[in-house]
């Protein structure tokens, strides 16, 4: 049975148990703090389990996007050295929210395991929670009945907390779980040892398939369990392993999944799968963290240095290392396997398909840039070697080298081992773990629980309509960071403040109670489906009715900007055309940021049309049409724009002002002629095949012009000229001119240095040394050494300078000594850049380092001495 069928088969048994088949929910989570990345199928369902929002349907099946790469399951270490863990993984899913139990759950799996699927029920096992004192939960006793009708009692098997209750983060909904595993060893192999006694043993053949989640707790921050509202069902079958049973295969990686994309590899890198161990793990870490990479990139998230894009980034220099250590390639190709993974899947998955071209930009731009580093490094290190005394190169250097240029660690290791050397692997340890504790100790937050004021309160947001209002607090908390200190967290039974949302900024603003004392709400956010705000402090009088009200100055600035940001985005597919798309925005109330995918730089006559078609659509007055809770299909048969990336609900807000029409929970203004003027301030790449405008409207674009015009005036006064442009051409043409007559005349100045440098020249162990302050800039520096240079063999030279303030150190090697010597000018400025507080680097016969100290010059001069002789 194909893949695509396995996923179908599975969808429409659940659809004929009257479930809504939904798509798979983005993999990057925007308003759950607990949560980086979609790494279950049920966290895009959270909100339901709490009860902070109510489905359509109460039953619900799909085949969710998962990522396992950070936090609390993270198997990315494991990837490529066995078979069945892998950082992306579809996971087949059913889901109840409180209708149907562990009946119903059970029954309907055994049913489409055997039945549909045909799976040998003598190959099957079951395990159910056995209790844990500790949290003082029995055994499910339930469960363990019911599967009594299916199974014989030797096949079902206790489990404890760690494999048969699941949890999804610190806190949250979790439950005990029945998990269902596979033997799908040989049958002399089962003859000989019983499948029961390789269930969670990391068998690779002996694996769990699917886990029955029965939801009926929430984990809160103090530890303690409470019963959720309702009692759901959360399942979840990795498909992977379901096509590798069905499909009569002993490894993921030989399922129809994978195998296209390893061909692929195998037909570019000139390897073979099967033949050679390490090859073998490269194959797979390359085969499984493309898919990951690719569907992040899709999903919005681009690599990055920090947050949930530094994991990406990690993600895929891991694949690149491996292709460049294992299979030996030294140029770009993971980005050409885009193309069979899109064919693969693109048909279960569009946004690939629509997403080719940018995914492919941006991978081959991280492998180019990657490999780059990973030069940069093997240079590096070569001189780390070269300059380690005994067999064991310390952990601080290896540290440095992976902090400070990226260069993966077991990298370092292997190449050591090669040449006969060993790592000092405490020590490296050690300085990461400080690096760790020092990041550690920057993000730290503690979460208290929440003390319910108001139970059962539905929250509703007002905010598109008001911005005041009377309201009542039903629950808060208390959360404490480094860099915050002491914040808490209110919940009101309704607000007008708009949480952080679509790259639109939180409200500011306060609250007054009757007293007429004020506590002042400094942000506002989204947290699984709750407008949570901000303060410092906690109102006096908790369970009084408080008046809420927005910062008005400040929400229609940034309403200004938002709306900015629509006709933008239109502006933009217009002039350039309709592959354009937006790939994020921040919308703030002094200026907006705009990232969209676009494969050039964008020239001033762009730029200026883009502005004059912002500006026309402003000038022209549209009135803001507003549409709530319409049906999706509807909105996008109107011509509303969805974002890769977002997760949309069965109804959503349309904006349309004129031609532009979009799916935005943003605020905006009433008309166009409100935002008053558009300005791009500037335009420049993000990544590869993104580019990024900052621009202003409004309050700030008025201060703009008055900065603008008073430099201007100030320009007109220094050049004592009305016509500014014209005086500055003038003084442009007499600088050239004064340049080439200063060049000129230092020509002279270093021929004649030149010449009586050479009698200061001194030998040293057979080489000819110099080392001097001089006056000279760095070019004239440079052609000095140079032209020595080409007089002299075995020459030394090392030349101070001060220019500005600044200090600079020029040293030059004749080649025959780099080569026959192993002297390197680059790791020598970088050592005496020391005494100049700074540092550099170059070629190995020519090196320049820059500081700021220029009295430390003499002392890098005489360091120089003492290391030649």
């Amino acid at each position: 049975m194909k893949s695509q069928d396995i996923r179908s088969k599975f969808l429409q048994f659940f659809k004929d148990k009257e479930h809504s088949i939904v798509p798979s929910a983005p993999m990057v989570l925007k308003d759950d703090p607990t949560l980086m990345f979609v790494n279950s199928g049920m966290a895009p369902f959270k909100e339901y389990f709490l009860g902070n929002a109510q489905p359509k349907n109460n039953r619900i099946a799909d085949s969710q996007k998962c990522l396992r790469v950070s936090g609390k399951h993270n198997d990315l270490e494991e990837v490529g050295y066995d078979t069945y863990h892998h950082t992306l993984f579809e996971m087949l899913g059913n889901w109840s929210f409180g209708d149907y139990f562990k009946q119903e759950a059970i029954a309907w799996a055994w049913e489409l395991l055997t039945e549909v699927y045909g799976i040998d029920k003598d190959i099957l096992y079951i395990s159910v929670f056995e209790g844990d004192e500790a949290d003082n939960i029995p055994m499910d006793q339930e469960a363990y009945d019911i599967w009594k009708q299916y199974v014989s009692e030797d096949r079902i098997l206790m489990g404890n907390k760690k494999d048969n209750f699941w949890e999804m983060g610190d806190q949250g909904p979790c439950g005990p779980c029945s998990e269902i595993h596979v033997d799908i060893r040989s049958a002399e192999e089962r003859a000989m040892v019983d499948g029961k006694s390789l269930v969670n043993m990391d068998h690779p053949h002996v694996v769990e398939i699917w886990n029955l989640v029965f939801m009926q707790y929430n984990r809160k921050a103090n530890g303690s369990l409470i019963a959720l509202p309702n009692k759901h069902i959360d399942t979840g079958m990795g498909f992977e392993r379901l096509c590798m049973v069905l499909q009569g295969v002993q490894s993921n990686y030989d399922t129809d999944v994978f195998t296209p994309i390893i061909r692929e590899i195998e037909t570019i890198t000139d390897k073979n799968y099967g033949k050679n161990d390490k090859v073998d793990v490269a194959i797979r870490v390359i085969s499984d963290h493309v898919r990951a990479v690719a569907f992040s990139i899709a999903d919005g998230q681009l690599p990055s240095n920090t947050g949930a894009g530094y994991v990406i980034r990690r993600i895929l220099r891991r694949a690149i290392r491996y292709s460049f250590t294992f299979l030996d390639q030294k140029d770009p190709f993971i980005y050409r396997l885009v193309d069979v993974l899109c064919k693969k899947m693109g048909d279960a998955f569009p946004e690939l398909k629509s997403q080719k071209q940018l995914i492919e930009n941006v991978i081959k731009e991280e492998e180019a840039s990657f490999l780059r580093t990973l030069d940069q490094g093997l240079v590096l290190l070569d001189g780390i070697v070269k300059n380690t005394i005994g067999d064991t190169v310390s952990g601080e250097k290896a540290f440095e080298l992976y902090d400070t240029f990226g260069f993966p660690i077991d990298l370092t290791a292997l190449i050591l081992s090669e040449q006969g050397l060993k790592l000092d692997e405490q020590g490296f340890k050690e300085h990461l773990e400080k690096q760790k504790n020092r990041s550690r100790a920057a993000s730290e937050m503690s979460t208290e629980d929440w003390t319910i004021l108001i139970e059962d309160a539905e929250q509703e947001f007002i905010g598109y309509d008001t911005l005041e209002t009377n309201v009542k607090i039903t629950r808060y908390r208390k959360v404490t960071s480094k860099k915050d200190g002491d914040m808490y967290q209110l919940v009101f039974n309704l607000t007008p403040f708009y949480a952080e949302g679509g790259g639109q900024v939180g409200d500011k603003g306060y609250l007054e109670d009757v007293n007429g004392d004020v506590v002042y709400i400094l942000d506002t956010k989204r947290e699984n489906n709750v407008v949570i705000h901000f303060t410092k402090n906690l109102p006096d009088h908790l369970n009084e009715t408080h008046k809420a009200t927005v910062d008005a100055k400040q929400r229609y600035r940034t309403e200004c900007n938002h709306t900015a940001t629509h006709l933008l985005h239109q502006a933009l597919r217009e002039v350039l055309g309709n592959h354009v798309e937006q790939k994020g925005s921040a919308v703030h109330s002094k200026y907006l940021r705009f990232d969209f995918s676009h494969f050039s730089k964008l020239s001033m006559e762009e730029l200026r049309d883009v502005e004059s078609f912002v500006n026309a659509r402003i000038a022209g007055k549209l009135e803001l049409k507003e549409q709530r809770n319409i049906p999706m299909e509807k909105a996008v048969e109107e011509g509303a724009m969805a974002l890769f990336g977002e997760k949309y609900g069965d109804t959503v807000r349309t904006i349309r002002f004129g031609q532009s029409i979009e799916l935005c929970g943003g605020t905006h203004v009433k008309n166009t002629g409100d935002i008053w003027y558009f300005k791009i301030v500037s335009e420049g790449a993000v990544a590869a095949g993104i580019r990024r405008i900052e621009a202003i409207t409004n309050d700030a674009l008025k201060d703009y012009f008055v900065d603008v015009n008073r430099t201007f005036n100030d320009m007109k006064v220094l050049l004592n000229n009305n016509e500014p442009v014209k005086a500055l051409q003038n003084l442009q043409e007499e600088n050239s001119n004064l340049k080439k007559q200063v060049e000129a005349l230092l020509k002279d100045k270093t021929k004649n240095l030149k010449g009586d440098l050479k009698n200061e020249l001194t030998e040293i162990n057979g080489i000819q040394f110099l080392a001097k302050k001089i006056d000279l800039d760095a070019g004239g520096i440079k052609d000095l050494c140079f032209e020595l240079g080409s007089q002299f063999d075995n020459l030394f030279l090392l030349f101070g300078a001060e220019n500005d303030g600044k200090a600079l150190l020029s040293c030059y090697i004749s080649k025959e000594l780099v080569s026959e010597k192993g002297i390197n000018a680059g790791q020598i400025v970088r050592e005496l850049g020391k005494h100049i507080q700074g540092g550099g680097g170059g070629q190995p016969f020519f090196a320049t380092a820059g500081g700021k100290k220029p009295e430390g010059i003499e002392e890098a001069l005489k360091a120089v001495e003492e290391y030649l002789k």
